[in-house]
């Protein structure tokens, strides 16, 4: 959290506790509220239960977050701190925009480029076209090419991978679109 969200959010704090000083709380739910709030104690059966997760690996808490998100249908929703926790209300279109969303973020956008190999014949245009794509040296490229597999680009677009690979089979290198 940064600091100006921590500050806001330490201020809503002392605003409401000086407020809720001020005004005598007269309502039954207000007073169970109240007294919810301010209470240290447990059931015996929430106790148990946090003495039980508290005894969990990093591994396993993971798998009890995950099967209670399935089990109880909860989103997984971007962590945007305070900002995110004042709009709860906008949560359900939030859901119907990632279920439309879906289809389109199955089609992968983003590419990485590996070098694989290169035939022994081809290796210095390999080097020259390495040198063009990536800016590198002429000594950089060349160790690069000799030291394939190794990864050429990352998040590339598919139109400008495709080209690559390409390219790359032209001069008789073997590349893959990951």
């Amino acid at each position: 959290m940064s600091v100006s969200c921590r500050y806001a959010a330490q201020s809503c704090v002392r605003q409401l506790r000086t407020t809720a000083a001020r005004t005598p709380l007269r309502t039954s739910s207000a007073v169970a509220l109240q007294r919810r709030y301010n209470s240290t104690e447990t059931s015996p059966k929430i106790s148990a239960i946090v003495d039980q997760i508290s005894q969990l690996t990093l591994l396993e808490t993971a798998d009890l977050v995950a099967s209670l998100k399935s089990r109880l249908n909860i989103p997984d929703l971007p962590v945007g701190g305070f900002a995110a926790a004042a709009a709860p209300a906008a949560a359900p279109a939030a859901v119907e925009e990632a279920e439309d969303a879906a289809p389109a973020a199955a089609e992968k956008t983003l590419f990485s480029v590996k070098l694989m190999a290169f035939d022994a014949g081809a290796k210095p245009k390999v080097i020259k076209e390495v040198k063009n794509l990536l800016g590198l040296s002429l000594v950089d490229s060349k160790k690069f090419v000799e030291s394939a597999p190794k990864l050429m680009k990352e998040s590339v677009p598919k139109d400008e991978a495709e080209k690559i690979v390409a390219t790359m089979k032209e001069l008789g290198a073997t590349v893959v679109m990951e």
